[in-house]
């Protein structure tokens, strides 16, 4: 007999908890990557209920390249105030300013590749060692291979090849000086379930996944935000308003917009679920090269 999707959900749930208490019982100093898109919200949320009635024991920490999208960083501000939760934010320009990374330039400059410094930066300044994320194996072929732990060396680089098994559930958390780990409580949901979790939940989420009226231009066949002026847009490309909402956000540069009408959460499941594109279709970073997403894993990517 098929599952239902109620007992899917709960059996995703019920795992996404016993591996944030495996990660609060095994690590140190813990940190929950947090971006304000749905899938950290959702780890938000699978975190209160792991340590309820206490408050989440470990901090919040996003890096900020600079160029997200003003709905995105509201949204983030809000819920740290109103759950009263430590959030600590790195910014990119920092780096960019210390000469550490160089500002691309040009049609696809995109500040999404330069965090990867930023972050391991501020791995070491906390001393963290166990990153939380929100990262699925649905979602690209490269973390299709990861484990829920994932070890990273002391230059915070991936091996794919040196991972560790992880049989009946047992995650091992044991480190090496230098070491740290890369936690994904949500590796096995897929994007379906997550949408489906915060139906369930009534979990409120930024305006920018629901459809909305916005400036965009066409390019490649995607349709890109013409706002803020982050996108490098040629002189005939021509603006036009659009219905549109976003499946993933990250930064403004390298995320496109789908044209849609979902406008509540049971209209954007619905929609999913008849959707013949993935939800990083619209992620120009992952198209890079064939092996985008795995030569950032392997410099220190989460």
């Amino acid at each position: 007999m098929k599952a239902s999707t109620a007992e899917v959900t709960n059996a995703l749930e019920s795992e996404a908890i016993y591996i944030f208490r495996e990660v609060a019982a095994q690590f140190e100093r813990p940190v929950l990557l947090f971006s304000g898109g749905k899938d950290s919200i959702t780890l938000v949320r699978l975190a209160q209920k792991a340590f309820w009635p206490a408050k989440i024991p470990f901090p919040l920490m996003h890096i900020d390249t600079g160029h997200n999208f003003p709905e995105t960083i509201e949204f983030r501000d809000q819920l740290v105030q109103d759950l009263g939760l430590e959030l600590i934010v790195r910014n990119v320009q920092d780096s960019i300013d210390q000469g550490k990374v160089k500002e691309e330039t040009g049609r696809y400059a995109s500040r999404n590749m330069l965090q990867t410094t930023t972050l391991l930066d501020a791995i070491e300044e906390f001393k963290f060692d166990a990153c939380i994320g929100g990262a699925r194996r649905d979602e690209e072929k490269a973390r299709a291979k990861e484990r829920i732990f994932s070890v990273r060396d002391d230059f915070g680089q991936w091996d794919e090849k040196n991972q560790r098994p992880e049989l009946f559930d047992m995650l091992n958390g044991q480190i090496e000086l230098g070491q740290n780990v890369r936690v994904f409580p949500i590796s096995n949901w897929t994007e379906l379930d997550v949408w489906s979790y915060i139906e369930k939940e009534s979990i409120e989420i930024p305006s920018i996944y629901f459809a909305h009226k916005r400036d965009t231009f066409v390019r490649d066949g995607l349709i890109w935000s013409a706002e803020d002026g982050v996108v490098f847009r040629d002189e005939e490309e021509e603006v036009e308003e659009r219905t549109v909402r976003f499946r993933t956000v990250g930064d403004m540069s390298c995320t496109a917009a789908v044209e849609s009408e979902a406008d509540t959460i049971e209209k954007v499941v619905a929609e999913i679920r008849t959707s013949k594109i993935s939800e990083r279709g619209a992620r120009i970073d992952d198209k890079r090269s064939e092996a985008a997403m795995e030569k950032r894993k392997q410099q220190g990517y989460f």
